[in-house]
């Protein structure tokens, strides 16, 4: 990944980013593909899922909101 930033490489991986509208999330780092290059995250890339992969997203989004609930306490 460093190699990617400091040589303006391009490379698509998956990471975590902080979502603002992405995947239909907002406000939660979630690992997708992006495009790495000399600004970091130069763009995040949409997947197409189908129904049964956004099920499994939006379950994985629910965990993780109950985990960060839990953790503030």
């Amino acid at each position: 990944m460093v190699e990617a930033i400091l040589k303006d490489k391009k490379l698509v991986v998956s990471v975590s980013a902080y979502l603002d509208g992405e995947y239909g999330l907002r406000d939660i780092c979630f690992g997708v593909p992006v495009k790495l290059g000399r600004n970091g995250i130069e763009q995040i890339l949409q997947v197409e899922l189908d129904q049964e992969e956004q099920t499994m997203l939006e379950k994985s989004v629910e965990l993780i909101r109950g985990t960060m609930s839990a953790l503030r306490l």
